[in-house]
């Protein structure tokens, strides 16, 4: 159940910012639930490589050029799910950005990681 809220409470960041933030856009809530499933995923799956083949940036970054990565995680979630798309590079960052303290916020708000 846990899993579930999660995924719910990123679909309705993701539809949140995509309102505010230009150069996001979302179909709709179900597209958004997609949106947070396909992220999830490539969180688990893809954003581990990532990090192990740049580890020596990530080091001499001291850890900002996990932003990038992020940054790559949304523009391939972009691409992968339709009716989602960001415009560019930096609007994926600050995406990712904002997406990221919300759900901290959402976390510290509802209880979890406690």
């Amino acid at each position: 159940m846990n899993l579930l809220i999660k995924i719910i409470v990123t679909a309705a960041l993701v539809l949140l910012i995509s309102n505010f933030m230009p150069g996001v856009h979302v179909a709709g809530f179900s597209t958004a639930l997609i949106v947070a499933i396909v992220l999830g995923l490539l969180n688990i799956f893809i954003k581990p490589i990532l990090v192990i083949f740049t580890l020596p940036v990530t080091i001499l970054t001291l850890g900002l050029f996990l932003l990038v990565i992020n940054a790559l995680i949304i523009i391939l979630c972009s691409n992968i799910v339709g009716g989602f798309s960001v415009d560019t590079f930096l609007t994926a960052l600050l995406f990712s950005i904002v997406l990221s303290v919300l759900q901290s916020v959402m976390n510290a708000v509802l209880g979890e990681g406690k």
